[in-house]
């Protein structure tokens, strides 16, 4: 039985921490680890005509986390196929300014360091920001499930986006940490301009309890590349939900709202 269904009667049941309606945007970006790897190309241009705003790329490099994925080669190769497409790279790297270079040349957008490896970096967190600002790329942090917010409070000015890991990192297809929104709603209370992603476990049946905290940018893997599915459905709802529940629309805004999404992309 898929998980989703075996968590869907839980989540539901727990108390919705409710942040108050926020105006960031809402980007879904499914999980390319979760897609079928012999065809990445064209799995990254399904979900992007499918309605996904970026591409969430894990790279893991066998010692932060136990898992080996991809690296800059994969990447670069990748951004030929998808010139246009957000590449949100999520470094799962022991060493994470050693990759800045590398990353930034590959073509990534986006770049979030896990604030536990900086211990083993040659820079401390303000100079892993700033090496990654100044390669061109977009500032991220992420947070393990045991590292709490105030880990973050004195760089959280130097980040453009805060990831809360829902699992633990390196593997994908677990079970969703509900037990970590209190996180996501303490940052959206603090920072109400900040983007705050989720990753781990998300999918149409977990989504609503990291809306309603304030979570705007969701990542989503298994539940978007499941064989047989149309794939614009989970991003759909997806959306929908951090529409209505993070920035407070109704049901008929968040309607117009995804149609005019819709628009713009046949345009695009």
């Amino acid at each position: 039985m898929p998980i989703e269904f075996v968590l869907r009667p839980f989540v539901r049941s727990l108390p919705m921490a409710t942040c108050a309606p926020h105006c960031r945007c809402c980007k879904i970006g499914p999980s390319l680890l979760a897609s079928d790897l012999a065809n990445l190309a064209g799995e990254a241009q399904s979900v992007l005509a499918a309605g996904a705003d970026e591409l969430h790329l894990d790279v893991m490099d066998g010692h932060f986390v136990p898992n080996i994925t991809w690296g800059p080669p994969v990447i670069s190769a990748l951004r030929k196929h998808v010139p246009e497409a957000f590449f949100d790279c999520h470094m799962m790297v022991a060493k994470p300014s050693q990759w800045v270079p590398e990353i930034a040349k590959a073509g990534g957008t986006r770049y979030t360091f896990h604030f536990e490896a900086v211990e083993s970096d040659d820079l401390d967190v303000q100079g892993v920001c700033k090496s990654i600002r100044d390669h061109g790329m977009q500032v991220g942090v992420a947070l393990k499930p045991g590292t709490g917010v105030e880990a973050i409070s004195s760089v959280i000015a130097l980040v453009d986006m805060v990831l809360v890991m829902t699992v633990e990192p390196g593997f994908g297809g677990q079970s969703f940490m509900p037990n970590m929104i209190p996180k996501v709603l303490a940052l959206r209370t603090a920072h109400p301009d900040l983007d705050i992603q989720v990753d781990g476990g998300l999918s149409p049946s977990t989504v609503d309890v990291a809306a309603a905290a304030g979570a705007n940018i969701i990542v989503a893997g298994s539940s978007v590349f499941k064989p047989g599915v149309d794939r614009s459905e989970p991003i759909e709802i997806m959306r929908r939900s951090v529409l209505k529940l993070g920035q407070g629309l109704s049901d008929a805004d968040a309607e117009k709202a995804l149609v005019e999404s819709a628009r713009k992309r046949s345009k695009a």
